[in-house]
């Protein structure tokens, strides 16, 4: 199968650099797929479920939002988180889960009432990825 170049990056650094068949992300157009010989392209990314295959295996990562450029040939996803399903802290999921969801429950101003219901999408996309 046909690879293309990867490169997926985070504020804390690196999460891949190298060859890859497939690499599947929402956007917030909707999921969407790349392999090699893919059209240029810029999306803002959505939370979500980013799935990366190389050498014939798909690798889960939760995906906090960001930006993904495809400029000929080269793949650059710059996330604003980024973790693998099997170094997901589910317990740690489990609790920003809760507190995002006292924090809607008692916000009074719109904008963190909006502020947690992302922290909430984030806790849940982490969650779901661990237990797939």
């Amino acid at each position: 199968m046909s690879t293309f170049r990867l490169q997926i990056v985070t504020p804390d650094g690196s999460a891949f650099d190298g060859e890859a068949e497939a690499l599947r992300l929402r956007t917030t157009e909707g999921y969407i797929s790349i392999r090699a010989g893919h059209a240029d392209l810029l999306a803002v990314l959505d939370i979500g479920v980013v799935t990366v295959t190389q050498d014939g295996t798909a690798r889960n990562a939760a995906c906090g939002g960001g930006f993904l450029s495809v400029e000929g040939g080269a793949v650059r996803l710059v996330a604003t988180t980024f973790e693998y399903a099997d170094a997901i802290d589910v317990e740690r999921a489990k609790l920003a889960e809760e507190r995002a969801r006292e924090r809607i429950a008692n916000a009074k101003a719109e904008r963190d009432i909006e502020l947690a219901k992302v922290k909430l999408a984030r806790a849940l996309n982490r969650e779901s990825v661990a237990e797939k």
